[in-house]
């Protein structure tokens, strides 16, 4: 008969063996093809840190896409009635096993506890190691890696691998093959231009039967005011009915920080009804992701949001000037997320507690949406002016990022992002020859679509030019590598290209894929203050935050009356230019150039220029209250 001791040791190593899982098999997981112009300089310190992000499979993530479509499409019963935060986490929170297997394993590498934080809904673990722990996790070898073009530099490795068993219960591990580099959203060739006289109308008008009024003043034409906007999209005299219940956000990275002084001096110049307003500024601070608690305030002049100016950001003041002074008073918010310059990390500064790159863009969507989708109250419509070429995004992470905007628009939150300023290419040089590979090892010669503005579940916005409009030269559009398109497109895209020459472009686009842009404004020649200093700006950056204020103006409509914010607009929008009256401006002229090729061509209907084109306000405000 046994001993009580040894009864009792044998419990105590059994125990343990449960505790302490055995070693498994590591198998690659993801492997990618540097983009070109990256050039891997050297392996990473292995003292330097980085903060390492899991995703979780979330099962039920068609569920979630079914409710997103039902309070989104207006022919829907439940149109409008948006899901609760706690709704939408329990629709995509993982699986109890992955939950446990990933903690095994972490705890197996001495990471537990404090260690981790997790999304509200537990579909993303974080932790912060050195690259020495990183590397033996996934089995793989980092390397500090440069863009040519820009300088910026990444920690990064194009392969890693997991144990066996994890595989079906990990979808993504990031910063690992991520090379992209998120930036502002305006084009290279023509950055701000000095124009120290605010533009002065003479009088003269330009007949523009969509515009308030039906006409516009001649100088909108060279150089576009709030005026102008308001004016074009026939918005003149609407004054927000409910500010404080409806808001609007933009957001800001790579240090662009939106410089009050700027601000109103802007006001003072253009939009003088509205010089004591101001902006909020929400500062989410990602770096203590030990325990997730992010350090955001609500920030006046002299707070996180540098105000030296030296530090002011075009992109910053472009966006919270346009998005801000056409909704006046709707108060607006500008979500600043935490991050430094790119740096190359050396042998005399191996552990910079800023990864490179990685808090300020690349994973923003990890860090800003990670903020927002936590937090209880949102603004119904927030614009975002910066994006990538979407092979540089691999598509596990694409696709991850891509759900996380279908949990905002489940929640009645519009997403806008910029189309892209190359035309069809990538924007990072002349789009009549720039060349255009892929990303596959095969360089063929592709268009190449921009991210996030290719997810489906946001509304790009493309940009145009003059009045009255055409497009914009350098709008960006086309068609997904990685999207199907969504069936709220399938009538209009179908119509497109069946109209298209037989042939046309073949092979270079994905003719099959979620189309994009979805809507237009302009984009060239804003007038904007920076560094105290009047002058212009060209760019779909231009476009978004103009796009979202009408948005922001219509969603002001329907919460006056009772009714729910719009939320997801794709549904809508296609639906509303089915009809006889459409609510949009349709752009006939113009194309978008790019890849040795003169892209595609503005038309009637829809295009992957214009999308289905400009707002009109004073139409889409009657329409939204019926849908």
């Amino acid at each position: 008969m046994l001993s009580l001791r040894f009864v009792f040791l044998f419990a105590v190593l059994s125990a343990f063996a449960v505790a302490a899982p055995a070693e498994h098999t590591h198998r690659v997981k993801e492997t990618v093809l540097p983009p070109r112009g990256w050039t891997a300089l050297r392996p990473a310190s292995p003292a330097h840190t980085i903060e390492i992000r899991i995703g979780l499979p979330q099962p039920n993530f068609a569920e979630l896409e079914d409710h997103l479509y039902a309070v989104s499409d207006p022919s829907s019963e439940r149109y409008g009635g948006h899901l609760s935060k706690e709704e939408v986490e329990a629709l995509v929170a993982p699986h109890p096993e992955s939950v446990h297997l990933v903690e095994e394993w972490l705890a197996s590498h001495g990471l537990l506890g404090d260690a981790l934080s997790r999304s509200p809904a537990g579909d993303w673990v974080t932790v912060r190691v050195p690259v020495s722990l990183a590397e033996k996790m996934l089995d793989t070898t980092y390397h500090v890696w440069t863009h040519t073009a820009s300088g910026t530099s990444l920690v990064r490795t194009t392969s890693y691998s997991l144990p066996e068993h994890l595989h079906a219960h990990i979808d993504v591990v990031q910063p690992t093959t991520t090379f992209s580099r998120f930036t502002p959203m305006r084009t290279t060739y023509q950055s701000f231009r000095a124009n120290a006289a605010v533009p002065q109308s003479d009088g003269a008008k330009i007949a523009v039967p969509y515009a308030s009024g039906g006409q516009i003043a001649a100088s909108c034409n060279g150089t576009i005011t709030p005026t102008c906007l308001l004016e074009l999209y026939n918005a003149t005299g609407y004054t927000p009915q409910v500010p404080g219940e409806n808001k609007i956000a933009v957001t800001g990275y790579l240090e662009q920080y939106a410089n009050y002084d700027d601000y109103h001096e802007f006001l003072e110049e253009l939009v003088p009804y509205a010089t004591d307003s101001t902006f909020s500024v929400v500062y989410i601070n990602g770096k203590d992701s030990r325990t997730l608690r992010f350090e955001f305030l609500m920030v006046f002049p002299g707070g996180l949001n540098n105000q030296t100016p030296a530090d002011a950001g075009i992109e910053a003041d472009l966006d919270t000037q346009y998005a801000f002074s056409l909704t006046y008073p709707t108060p607006g918010t500008f979500y600043t997320t935490g991050g430094s310059p790119p740096f190359i990390p050396d042998d005399l500064e191996p552990t910079d507690s800023n990864e490179p790159y990685m808090q300020a863009s690349e994973s923003y969507a990890l860090v800003w949406l990670e903020y927002v989708l936590a937090a209880d109250d949102l603004p119904q419509s927030i614009s975002t002016s910066y994006g990538d070429d979407e092979q540089t995004v691999p598509y596990s992470y694409a696709t991850r990022v891509c759900s996380e905007f279908a949990q905002l628009g489940a929640r009645g939150v519009s997403i806008m992002f910029s189309s892209g300023d190359g035309g069809v290419g990538d924007g990072d040089a002349d789009p009549a020859t720039q060349e255009c590979y892929s990303n596959d090892g095969t360089n063929r010669t592709i268009f190449i679509p921009g991210f996030p503005a290719s997810c489906p579940y946001v509304t790009a916005v493309g940009a145009t030019s003059e009045v009255p409009e055409i497009s914009a030269w350098f709008s960006g559009g086309g068609f997904s590598n990685y999207w199907a398109r969504p069936s709220y497109q399938d009538v209009a895209v179908t119509k497109y290209l069946g109209e298209l020459a037989p042939g046309t472009y073949a092979g270079l686009y994905n003719a099959s894929g979620r189309a994009y842009p979805d809507v237009s404004a302009e984009g060239v020649n804003f007038t904007i203050v920076w560094d105290l200093e009047t002058g212009l700006v060209d760019g779909t950056s231009c476009s978004s935050p103009t796009f979202t204020a009408f948005v922001s103006l219509l969603n002001d409509v329907r919460i006056a009356s009772g009714k729910s914010a719009l939320g997801f607009l794709n549904p809508l929008i296609y639906a509303l230019n089915a009809g006889t009256v459409t609510g949009f401006n349709d752009i006939t002229v113009g194309n978008n150039p790019g890849c040795g090729t003169e892209g595609f061509n503005a038309t009637i209907g829809w295009d992957p220029v214009t999308g289905w084109g400009s707002p009109n306000f004073g139409i889409l405000k009657e329409l939204v209250l019926s849908a």
